[in-house]
C-alpha cells in the first residue's frame, strides 16, 4: 500500500474518532439533562417519560458508538487486507470480463451484508425490545433479509454490467450516459419502490371510509394534492414506532400512515401531521432531493471516471486495476469526505422541515401540530436535550424543541 492509500485509512480512521467524539457528546448532554423536563414541555411530558426518552437516546447512541468503530475497521480491513484475497478467489474461477468485475462487486457486498447482520439483530432484539419497541419475529427478520438481498442482486446485477460495458464501449463519455441512466432509475424507483417493492414486506390497505378519511381528502383537497389514494401500512408487524410520509412522484404520488401512528394520534393531531407532508409538496422539497441526489451523483459518476481511467487509484492500495475493485475501492475511500458533508445536507434538509411546519401552522393552526409533535416525541422516546454540534451532524429533522419554539413563535 503507498503512502496516499495510508493516509486515505488514516482519514476513514479520523472519520470515525470524530463521529464517536460527537456521539459521546450526544451521551454527555442528554444525560446531564435527564431529570430536567424543558419548561417549555414540562406540563406534557413527565419525568419519568422524559428519563425514559434520556436512556433509551444514550442506549442508542452507545450503540452509534460500536457501530461506527466497526464499520471504520471493516473500511480499512478491505482497503488494506481483505479485497485483493477476495478478487483472487474471484479471478480464479472466472475469466477476465464484465462478469469477474460483477461477481466481485456483488460477493463484497454480499460479505458486508452479512458482516452487518449481528448489528441488525442486536438493533432489533435487543436495543429496540429493551425499551418495548420491537415486534419483529426472527423468522420475519430472516425472510426481511432474503427478500432484501434477493432484490438488491436483481436491480444491481444489470445496472453493473450496463455501467461496465459502458466504460468498455465508450471510454471517454461512459460515465455521462451512465449518470443520465441512474438518474432515470433513481426517478423511476419513486413509482416502482412503492408500487411494487414495499409491497413485499409491508401490507398497504386502502385507508376506511370514516371520519379519519374524510377529513384527510378534505384536506387534500384543500392544499390541491392529487394522489393515488390514502393507505395504512402495517408498521406494527415489526415496531411500535409511528410516522407518516408520501411517496411516489406525479400522478403515482400516494400518502402513506403508520398503523401505530393513527392508534395513538388525535384526529386533528393526524390531520397536522399530513398538512406537513404536504408542506413538502407544496414547497418543492421532493423536486429539490432529487436535484440534490443529482449533483451529488454526478460528481459521484465524475469521479468513478477518473478512478476507472487512472491506472494508480487501485494501486494506492496494492490492488489490481479491475472496474469491479476499483468501484468498491471508491465508496470505501469516499466515506471521511461524505461525513464531512453531512452538516451540509442536514441543514438543508431541517431548513425544509421549518418550512412544512409553517405550512401545516397556516393550514390547521399550530396547537395541532405542537400536540402532534409532543405526541411522536413521548412516543418514540425522542430526547428534548440533544447536543447542538451532534444535531447538526445527524439530525434530518430539527429538534422538537427548535420545532415547537417556531410554531409558537409564529403568531
Amino acid at each position: 500500500m503507498s503512502l496516499i492509500g495510508v493516509l486515505i485509512c488514516l482519514a476513514i480512521a479520523l472519520s470515525a474518532g470524530l463521529g464517536v467524539y460527537l456521539r459521546q457528546r450526544q451521551v454527555d448532554t442528554v444525560a446531564a439533562n435527564r431529570d430536567a423536563v424543558p419548561a417549555d414541555f414540562a406540563g406534557e411530558v413527565s419525568i419519568e417519560e422524559h428519563r425514559r426518552a434520556a436512556d433509551y437516546t444514550i442506549a442508542r447512541t452507545r450503540f452509534g458508538m460500536v457501530e461506527t468503530v466497526y464499520d471504520a475497521a471493516l473500511s480499512i480491513l478491505w482497503l488494506a487486507v481483505w479485497m485483493a484475497p477476495v478478487y483472487a478467489f474471484v479471478a480464479h474461477y472466472i475469466d477476465p470480463g464484465l462478469t469477474r468485475s460483477v461477481a466481485f462487486v456483488l460477493l463484497v457486498a454480499g460479505l458486508l451484508h452479512l458482516l452487518g447482520t449481528p448489528f441488525s439483530l442486536a438493533n432489533a432484539f435487543w436495543l429496540e425490545e429493551r425499551f418495548g419497541f420491537n415486534r419483529l419475529t426472527l423468522p420475519t427478520f430472516l425472510l426481511d433479509e432474503a427478500k432484501s438481498a434477493l432484490i438488491g442482486v436483481v436491480i444491481a446485477t444489470p445496472l453493473l454490467y450496463g455501467m461496465f460495458w459502458l466504460l468498455g464501449a465508450l471510454p471517454n463519455s461512459w460515465w455521462l450516459f451512465a449518470y443520465v441512466a441512474f438518474m432515470v432509475f433513481t426517478i423511476a424507483m419513486t413509482v416502482i419502490y412503492p408500487t411494487l417493492i414495499a409491497p413485499l414486506f409491508n401490507t398497504f390497505t386502502p385507508m376506511a371510509e370514516g371520519s379519519t378519511k374524510a377529513r384527510m381528502e378534505a384536506l387534500l383537497q384543500k392544499c390541491g394534492f392529487e394522489s393515488k389514494g390514502l393507505y395504512v401500512m402495517d408498521a406494527s408487524k415489526r415496531s411500535r414506532h409511528g410516522n407518516a410520509y408520501f411517496t411516489g412522484f406525479g400522478k403515482a404520488k400516494r400518502i402513506v400512515f403508520f398503523d401505530t401512528l393513527l392508534e395513538k394520534h388525535t384526529l386533528e393531531e393526524i390531520e397536522s401531521i399530513l398538512a406537513h407532508e404536504l408542506g413538502h409538496f407544496k414547497f418543492g422539497h421532493v423536486r429539490q432531493m432529487i436535484l440534490q441526489a443529482a449533483i451529488i451523483a454526478f460528481i459521484g459518476f465524475a469521479a468513478l471516471y477518473w478512478a476507472f481511467g487512472s491506472e494508480t487509484f487501485a494501486g494506492w492500495f496494492g490492488l489490481p486495476h479491475d472496474p469491479g475493485v476499483v468501484l468498491i475501492a471508491l465508496l470505501f475511500a469516499k466515506e471521511p469526505l461524505s461525513h464531512l458533508l453531512r452538516p451540509l445536507l442536514a441543514a438543508r434538509s431541517r431548513k425544509n422541515e421549518f418550512e412544512a411546519d409553517d405550512f401545516a401552522r397556516r393550514i390547521v393552526g399550530k396547537e395541532p401540530m405542537i400536540s402532534a409533535l409532543t405526541r411522536l416525541t413521548r412516543d418514540n422516546l425522542s430526547t428534548l436535550t440533544p447536543d447542538p454540534l451532534y444535531a447538526k451532524f445527524y439530525f434530518s429533522h430539527p429538534p422538537v424543541p427548535a420545532r415547537v419554539a417556531q410554531l409558537r413563535g409564529a403568531g
